[in-house]
C-alpha cells in the first residue's frame, strides 16, 4: 500500500495483522490518553497505560471510554513507570514505547541508558513524516530532534534510518536530498562535504534501497518549476521523499515553518532503538500523536 495521504498511514497500520502493543509511560495526558483512544479503536494499536491508575483510568473516563476495556498499569514515580515499561518490552509484551506526560530529557535518559538495554548499537535518530497542501505528496525529514551537530557516520545512520522506515511505508527506492545551502561541494561548508560524501556511498553501493542527491538546496529538492528554471538535473528535484538536514537548528526551524505557517499535518517516531519510540511534545495536537502512534506501528513491523 502507497502512502499517499495520512490518512492511507493509518489504515496501512490498522491493517496489520499483528497490533503493536504501546508501552505509555506516564500516561495520564489528555492527549495522549485521547490519541492513544482513537488508534487503539482504529485497531492501530493495543495499549498498556502506565502511570498514575487513578488519574489514567478518570482521564479514559471523560474521553468517554471504560478503563476496564484497557490495561492499565500503576506506577507511582516517572522512573517506576519508565522501568514497568522497559520491563515490558523485554518480556516481549510491548513492542513500542510511548512518552505522556514525562519529561523529554528523562524519557531519553532512560532509553540511552546502558543497563536498559534498549539501544541496538546504532545511533537514535528522530524522522518524521510531513503532509503540506503545498507539496504534492508525503515526505519525512531527518534528523529533527535528537542529534544536534550530528558528524557524518553520524548522518550516514540517520540516512540509513529513514531510508528504512520509508521502505516500511512502501516507499521501496525513496529519493533522498541531503539539504545544504548551495549544490556544490565547498571545503568551507562541512555540510558540503558530508553530502557530497553520502552520495557517492550511494553511487558505490554502500547505501542501499535509495536515490541520494546532495548537496542540493531545499528549494530544488522540491521544486520542480524551480530545478526547471536553474537547469537543475536529478531524479530527486522537485519530487526528494526524504530531506536529511546538517543539524538540529536548521531542522528544528524548517519543520516548525512547515508546521506553523504552511500547514503541515505531522508524525514521528525515534529510529535505532530496540523498538520504535513514539516523542512528541506534550503541547502536540491529538492528531499529531495519533499520526506518530500510525507510523510506529508500521515502522515496528520492518525493525521488528
Amino acid at each position: 500500500m502507497t502512502i499517499n495521504s495520512f490518512r492511507d498511514l493509518a489504515e496501512k497500520a490498522g491493517a496489520m495483522s499483528e497490533k503493536t502493543v504501546l508501552a505509555v509511560v506516564e500516561a495520564q495526558d489528555e492527549n495522549t490518553i485521547r490519541s492513544v483512544l482513537e488508534a487503539a479503536g482504529d485497531g492501530i494499536t493495543r495499549p498498556a497505560f502506565i502511570g498514575n491508575s487513578g488519574e489514567i483510568r478518570e482521564l479514559i473516563s471523560i474521553a468517554g471510554s471504560n478503563p476496564a476495556d484497557y490495561e492499565i498499569i500503576r506506577a507511582d514515580s516517572t522512573a517506576e513507570s519508565l522501568k514497568k515499561a522497559v520491563d515490558m518490552i523485554h518480556a516481549g509484551k510491548a513492542n513500542a514505547l510511548m512518552k505522556g506526560k514525562a519529561g523529554t530529557a528523562e524519557f531519553l535518559k532512560a532509553i540511552v541508558n546502558k543497563d536498559n538495554r534498549l539501544l541496538t548499537g546504532a545511533r537514535l535518530s528522530l524522522a518524521a513524516l510531513y503532509e503540506t497542501p503545498n507539496y504534492h505528496k508525503v515526505f519525512a525529514i531527518s534528523d529533527v530532534g535528537v542529534n544536534i551537530y550530528p558528524d557524518f557516520e553520524c548522518k550516514r545512520s540517520i540516512v540509513e534510518h529513514a531510508v528504512g522506515m520509508m521502505v516500511a511505508l512502501g516507499m521501496p527506492r525513496p529519493k533522498v536530498a541531503v539539504l545544504a545551502a548551495i549544490e556544490k561541494l565547498n571545503p568551507k561548508m562541512p555540510e558540503t562535504v558530508d553530502a557530497d560524501a553520502l552520495k557517492k556511498m550511494y553511487q558505490n553501493g554502500r547505501i542501499k534501497n535509495c536515490i541520494i542527491e546532495g548537496p542540493i538546496s531545499f528549494d530544488l529538492a522540491t521544486s520542480a518549476k524551480a530545478a526547471q528554471i536553474k537547469g537543475y538535473d536529478s531524479p530527486v528535484a522537485g519530487d526528494a521523499d526524504l530531506l536529511i538536514v546538517p543539524d538540529i537548528v536548521s531542522g528544528n526551524v524548517l519543520v516548525k515553518c512547515l508546521t506553523g505557517m504552511a500547514g503541515a499535518t505531522t508524525a514521528g517516531t525515534v529510529l535505532g532503538a530496540k523498538v520504535p519510540i513514539v516523542l512528541t511534545s506534550r503541547s502536540a495536537e491529538t492528531s499529531d500523536k495519533y499520526y506518530s502512534i500510525a507510523l510506529a506501528a508500521c515502522v515496528g513491523g520492518f525493525y521488528g
